[in-house]
């Protein structure tokens, strides 16, 4: 026969090899990822170099780690849960930029090393997993979830609210948590301990909004110390970065217009 034949269900045909089948030739990068163990006494934070055909790992940089944990390196610690920008447990910063491993491609230059670090200026914990401990606090402490004056009808009716009011919301609950914006803002490098960085402004945002919550003054005035919310300077890093594509810069400036609105009522009121 002049075409090449395939096996088709069990018509006994054979495949005829072409070119095509031959074994590719490897494509070694370098991986090079940040190590520490600060529990392991003596050992200090290093770069080490790790080689992946890339013929045989799949096209994010997550799976380069953990063929790199299975294949070659047991001891390399990282998180990661879901490989679909969903949970947000593989957030670290991928050639200097913060991002999930599990949506960033391995760049498919093989002469330029891909550098990993954890996130920025967070306490590490070991290699690639920083201590977020601060971090959830923070959210903790903006009480995010719906806050009623009658909790006498709690979980006997919905909470209602117009198509209009909910898509206010767009943009803002889509935030998972990761972390990438917070600890991309330099003002949040300084101020770790007081501002509480735009992850959590944004959720903090979320929920003044909500047509269904009625602490919106309330979640305000937690706000008006000093650091708390105007560590902001606008620097925008954390929307340039935000692996989601959400704005929490413009949330943050929402925030800001809020307060604003909300001294002015208060200061009439004391009138």
């Amino acid at each position: 026969t002049p075409f090449p034949c395939f096996q088709t269900g069990n018509a006994g045909f054979t495949k005829h090899a072409l070119p095509s089948d031959t074994a590719a030739q490897p494509r070694i990068k370098k991986f090079q990822v940040y190590r520490w163990d600060p529990d392991s006494p003596g050992d200090k934070p290093r770069m080490q170099t790790y080689d992946i055909d890339l013929n045989t790992c799949g096209p994010m940089v997550l799976d380069a780690l953990i063929k790199i944990k299975n294949e070659i390196d047991p001891t390399l610690t990282f998180r990661r849960s879901c490989r679909e920008g969903i949970c947000g447990s593989c957030a670290m910063n991928i050639n200097g930029g913060n991002t999930l491993a599990c949506l960033n491609k391995i760049d498919a230059n093989i002469n330029k090393p891909t550098k990993i670090y954890p996130l920025p200026h967070m306490y590490v914990v070991k290699d690639l997993v920083p201590d977020m401990s601060n971090f959830y606090a923070q959210y903790k402490s903006i009480e995010p979830y719906l806050k009623k004056r009658d909790e006498s009808k709690e979980g006997k009716e919905q909470y209602l609210q117009s198509v209009e009011d909910r898509q206010k919301l767009d943009g803002l609950y889509e935030c998972i948590l990761c972390a990438c914006c917070s600890t991309s803002c330099p003002s949040y490098w300084w101020n770790g301990d007081k501002y509480l960085g735009p992850a959590v402004l944004m959720q903090a945002y979320r929920w003044m909004i909500d047509s269904r919550d009625e602490f919106t003054e309330e979640r305000l005035s937690k706000l008006q110390d000093p650091f708390s919310l105007y560590r902001c300077h606008t620097i925008m890093n954390c929307t340039r970065t935000c692996p989601k594509g959400l704005n929490p810069g413009k949330a943050i400036a929402e925030i800001k217009k809020m307060m604003a609105t909300y001294k002015e009522k208060k200061a009439a009121a004391a009138v």
